[in-house]
């Protein structure tokens, strides 16, 4: 009788310190860290108020994806619990507004095409439609390619196509027989025309097509920098775009070219252990240091790039042995077994007030925390796709 209580005694006690098992995958105690953290997915890189928004759409689409490797219903309560936060009774994101004309907006709508199979809430599929009219109106270069934002004319940013692309191929090919696909395409072939840095092979983070805004190089309209971060936007853009995009259609192996592309030139900058740096392209400049998120996001392309048949399989390998580099680098277990990623930089951008040059400076000097959304996150995805 007695052994009985000492055992119920010590389950309990278990429960109230809440330690998450070491014996799990990296994956489910990464997702059960963010859950213990931020009990609403809008409180996630600490933030103090809901709303609609990139990051957390980047964060809840691996939750999406570990939901549907693993069938726990807390993964995919937690994406729920966020849009139904988000949305009114009649289908409209609060405080969303078209004209702002932020391509940042359609990130999340990702989340929404799932939620609406498994519960048939008509708002849903009213939310995927107004982004889809977003598009449809939202402001273009000169050339064809999507403005980052209203207030930021003629520029396309290398994270819009991450932002943009992967919704705009599930909705053209589930609603829309694929009519949009050439102009899928499109932006990522006005990347490579423009974005991609001649010499390296890498990408810009932005264009501006007039050159006109100051960050701009008079002949070629490309940001200064070449930003870790943005590489892996670009290269996630490209798997998950790729993942909907018609293996018949002729611009499918063109898309996978761009991979393949990228994927060898990013395999030429990485440091000796396996990582990325801030500023990619030039590991050896003072003051710059290997960087969770854009490690993150590469590790992932690779494996799922290796996994899907759009690289060669030896990106796996490469993919692994970064990954060990990445836990031994950034992952700290604290006592309640906890995932904590180390030294994510802060978000960045360029323009606006006040005004950001796109030095190579700035991005390293922009601060750096524990938890960025986009660290854990891009932890988190490399984390799933690796099944380690």
């Amino acid at each position: 009788m007695f052994c009985g209580f000492k055992a119920i005694a010590q389950n309990q006690a278990s429960e109230e310190n809440n330690v998450i098992p070491y014996d799990l995958k990296w994956s489910e105690r990464t997702a059960l860290s963010i859950l213990n953290k931020y009990p609403q997915a809008w409180q996630l890189d600490g933030n103090d108020k809901p709303k609609w928004d990139y990051k957390m759409g980047f964060v809840l689409s691996c939750f999406e994806k570990l939901y549907q490797k693993t069938n726990n219903k807390k993964y995919l309560n937690y994406i729920k619990d966020y849009v139904d936060g988000m949305i009114d009774s009649t289908g409209n994101i609060k405080k969303y507004d078209i004209k702002e004309y932020n391509i940042d907006y359609l990130n999340p709508g990702k989340l929404l095409f799932n939620l609406y199979e498994i519960t048939k809430d008509s708002r849903y599929l009213q939310i995927i439609g107004k982004l889809r009219t977003q598009l449809e109106t939202q402001p273009r270069t000169a050339s064809g390619g999507f403005w980052h934002k209203e207030i930021y004319p003629n520029q396309m940013w290398i994270d819009g196509l991450y932002m943009a692309e992967p919704f705009y191929t599930q909705f053209t090919v589930k609603y829309e027989k694929g009519k949009s696909l050439d102009d899928i395409a499109k932006q990522f072939e006005l990347v490579q025309n423009h974005i991609v840095d001649k010499k390296t092979g890498l990408v810009y983070h932005a264009w501006d097509e007039s050159k006109e805004i100051a960050w701009a190089d008079k002949q070629t309209g490309t940001s200064p920098t070449v930003w870790g971060r943005g590489i892996g936007w670009y290269m996630v853009a490209l798997v998950e775009t790729l993942d909907y995009f018609p293996k018949s259609h002729p611009k499918y192996k063109v898309l996978a070219g761009y991979l393949k592309q990228i994927a060898k030139n990013v395999n030429q900058y990485k440091s000796e252990s396996g990582l990325w740096y801030q500023v990619a392209d030039k590991p050896e400049k003072f003051g710059n240091y290997v960087e969770p998120s854009a490690s993150g996001m590469i590790i992932y392309a690779f494996a799922k790039g290796a996994n899907k048949g759009y690289l060669p399989a030896s990106y796996k390998s490469v993919a692994k042995k970064s990954f060990d580099s990445f836990i031994k680098e950034f992952v700290k277990v604290d006592k309640k077994g906890e995932i904590n990623v180390l030294n994510v930089s802060s978000n960045v951008g360029l323009g606006g007030k006040p005004f950001r040059d796109g030095t190579n400076e700035y991005y390293l000097t922009a601060k750096t925390k524990e938890n960025g959304a986009i660290g854990l996150g891009s932890f988190l995805l490399s984390a799933i796709e690796l099944n380690k």
